[in-house]
């Protein structure tokens, strides 16, 4: 039996701590850290979340046309089990340490450092702005990803990203084990010192993008001003257009449609491990045009 609770204003500090089996509707929290501390069973609808720390150590949670201010800060963290959907949140540093997340149609204006060490996490037309969004989580599926922040998802295993708008600087770095379908991402440097990298149907425009990767696969890609692609990777790349320029990669196989610059230095990589099919290449140089990085 859910016990409810409605168009209630809370402002001391723990106001609900440890209670269970809770409906609230229409409640707004206002000073006062962790209300909802150690509780769990909780059903949430159109509550308003005005300061620090309001879901800590919760768990089996549904919360439902909520707003997080932007003093709501560090606001879900340590919870097990939580649906979140249709919500706006204002507040950074949110969701540290979740298990099993669902969200659905919520907006992140200030999520900086959000979403970090979390396992088993889905996001469906999620919009997000700010930097560091997902770091060191594992099993994450996003669909509809709208994100606009740099060094998103680093140091991620399990990462399946699809249908989804990115632009981030510095991302996919230290990972393992991502898939992103159907997408457009564009941003420097993408996907540093990572492993298991597909890329399938993506749209991607990168300066030195797809480097130091450990088994890079890129199917039926579109490639935008991409250039100095793939240094020190190992990479299976099929791209259906031309790719700017390609430094030194380290073994596999590279088809595409033409490549304006392809700069090979043999005394960093042995240039018979890569196979590479294009109907033309503009330039075959040693020397490396660092003017192309400006």
């Amino acid at each position: 039996m859910m016990t409810e609770v409605r168009q209630m204003v809370f402002t001391e500090e723990r106001a609900l701590f440890g209670l269970d089996h809770l409906h609230i509707t229409d409640c707004v929290f206002e000073k006062g850290e962790s209300p909802l501390k150690e509780a769990k069973d909780i059903s949430m609808d159109r509550c308003l979340f005005r300061y620090k720390y309001p879901l800590w150590y919760t768990s089996n949670v549904h919360v439902r046309q909520a707003t997080w201010f932007e003093d709501a800060r560090a606001g879900v963290w340590y919870v097990d089990d939580i649906g979140v959907e249709k919500c706006l949140i204002k507040a950074p540093k949110n969701f540290r340490r979740v298990k099993n997340l669902y969200m659905e149609e919520v907006t992140f204006t200030n999520a900086k450092e959000t979403l970090w060490s979390c396992d088993d996490v889905t996001l469906k037309d999620v919009r997000v702005k700010g930097d560091y969004f997902g770091m060191n989580c594992t099993s994450i599926k996003a669909d509809s990803l709208v994100l606009d922040g740099n060094y998103s998802f680093d140091g991620v295993r399990d990462l399946n990203i699809t249908n989804s708008h990115l632009i981030s600087k510095d991302a996919f770095w230290n990972c393992e084990n991502v898939v992103v379908e159907n997408s457009f991402i564009t941003g420097e440097y993408l996907g540093w010192n990572s492993k298991n990298v597909n890329l399938i149907n993506c749209v991607i425009e990168s300066l030195q993008g797809m480097c130091y990767i450990d088994n890079l696969v890129m199917k039926n890609c579109h490639l935008i001003n991409t250039t100095l692609a793939f240094e020190y990777s190992h990479v299976d790349a099929e791209i259906d257009n031309r790719i700017e320029s390609v430094l030194n990669p380290v073994s596999g196989e590279i088809r595409a449609k033409e490549i304006g610059t392809l700069i090979i230095q043999k005394d960093r990589i042995d240039p018979g491990l890569t196979h590479i099919k294009c109907d033309s290449i503009e330039n075959k140089t040693d020397i490396v045009d660092w003017s192309m990085v400006m």
